[in-house]
C-alpha cells in the first residue's frame, strides 16, 4: 500500500514538472554533445597539428643554417610580422600582391558577409576609423537584415510551402500531416542539390586548388553562417573575371540563406516538430489564461462601449437643431 501510495506520488511530481524534466534533460543532452565534438575534433586534429608543428620546426632550423648572416631573433620578428599582415588579409607573396582586399566588389563581398553573420575572417579592418565604422554598420545592418529575410521567407513560404500542401489537401484528399512531411523533405532534397551539390561541383571547376570535399565544405560552412574563413573563393592567382566572380558568390550567399530559412521554417512548421518543441516549453498555468481572457474581455468590452458613447456624441454635434422632446406630466399636458 506504502509503495503504491509512493509510486503514484512519484509519477504525479514528474508529470507535474515534466516540462523542467524535459529541459535538463535537453540542457544535459546539449553539454555532453558539446563534449563529443570537442573529443573527436582534439582526437582527430591534434596528430595533423603536431605533425605541421614538427615539419616547420625542421624548415625554420634548416633556413637559419643555410643563411648564418641572419640570427634567429630576426627571423622571427620577420615571421611575426608577416603573420600580422596575414591576420589582416595582406600577403607578402608575389603571386598574391596584384588582389586589393577593399577594392569595391571585395568590399561588397565583406559588407554581405558581415550583414549575414557569416564572417570568414580573411578579411578585416584595418585602420580604427573603419572598425569603428564596422560595429555601426553591423548594429544597424544586422537587425535590418533579419527583418529583410524575415519577410522575404514570410512571402516565399506561402506559394513554396502552404499553398501546395493546402492544394494536395483539398484537391487529392491525402492527410495533411503526410503531405507537409513529403513536401518538407523534396524541398531539402532539391535546396541540397541547387545550392550544395552543383555549386560545389562549380567551386571545384573554379578554384584551382579545390577538391569536391573542399568546395561542399565551403557551401555548408557559408551557408550555415559559420564562416570559418580557411576557404575563400576568388582569392587564388590571377582569377579571372574576379569582380563578376565576387558579385556571383555574394548573390549566392544571399539566396542560398533565404532557402536555407524557407526550408528550416518548412519543417518547423510540421505537426510533428511542434509538439515535440512543446515538450521543452514552459507551460502557462491556467489561472493566467483565465486572467488574459478577462483583461482581453474586459478590454473589448470598454472599447465597445466608448465606441458607443463616441457614436452618440458625433449623433448630437451632426444635429444641433434637433430640438429636445418635450416631457409630458402625469394627466399628459405639455410641461413647457
Amino acid at each position: 500500500m506504502l509503495q503504491s501510495l509512493a509510486g503514484s506520488s512519484c509519477v504525479r511530481l514528474v508529470e507535474r514538472h515534466r516540462s523542467a524534466w524535459c529541459f535538463g534533460l535537453l540542457v544535459l543532452g546539449y553539454l555532453l554533445y558539446l563534449v563529443f565534438g570537442a573529443v573527436v575534433f582534439s582526437s582527430v586534429e591534434l596528430p595533423y597539428e603536431d605533425l605541421l608543428r614538427q615539419e616547420l620546426r625542421k624548415l625554420k632550423r634548416s633556413f637559419v643554417e643555410e643563411h648564418k648572416c641572419l640570427s634567429e631573433a630576426q627571423l622571427e620578428s620577420f615571421l611575426a610580422r608577416v603573420l600580422e599582415a596575414s591576420n589582416y588579409g595582406v600577403s607578402v607573396l608575389s603571386n598574391a600582391s596584384a588582389n586589393w582586399n577593399w577594392d569595391f566588389t571585395s568590399s561588397l563581398f565583406f559588407a554581405s558577409t558581415v550583414l549575414s553573420t557569416t564572417g570568414y575572417g580573411h578579411t578585416v579592418p584595418l585602420s580604427d576609423g573603419g572598425k569603428a565604422f564596422c560595429i555601426i554598420y553591423s548594429v544597424i545592418g544586422i537587425p535590418f537584415t533579419l527583418l529583410f529575410l524575415t519577410a522575404v521567407v514570410q512571402r516565399i513560404i506561402v506559394y513554396v510551402t502552404r499553398r501546395p500542401v493546402l492544394y494536395f489537401h483539398i484537391r487529392w484528399g491525402f492527410s495533411k500531416q503526410i503531405v507537409a512531411i513529403i513536401h518538407a523533405v523534396f524541398l531539402g532534397f532539391v535546396t541540397i542539390s541547387c545550392f550544395f551539390f552543383i555549386p560545389a561541383a562549380v567551386f571545384s571547376v573554379l578554384e584551382d586548388d579545390w577538391n569536391f570535399l573542399e568546395s561542399f565544405y565551403f557551401c555548408f560552412i557559408s551557408l550555415s553562417t559559420i564562416g570559418l574563413g580557411d576557404y575563400v573563393p576568388g582569392e587564388g592567382y590571377n582569377q579571372k573575371f574576379r569582380e563578376l566572380y565576387k558579385i556571383g558568390i555574394t548573390c549566392y550567399l544571399l539566396l542560398g540563406l533565404i532557402a536555407m530559412l524557407v526550408v528550416l521554417e518548412t519543417f518547423c512548421e510540421l505537426h510533428e516538430l511542434k509538439k515535440f518543441r512543446k515538450i521543452f516549453y514552459v507551460k502557462k498555468d491556467k489561472e493566467e489564461d483565465q486572467v488574459h481572457i478577462v483583461e482581453h474581455d474586459q478590454l473589448s468590452f470598454s472599447s465597445i462601449s466608448d465606441q458607443a458613447a463616441s457614436m452618440k456624441e458625433d449623433q448630437k454635434v451632426n444635429e444641433p437643431f434637433v430640438s429636445p422632446q418635450p416631457a409630458l406630466n402625469c394627466d399628459g399636458s405639455i410641461n413647457n
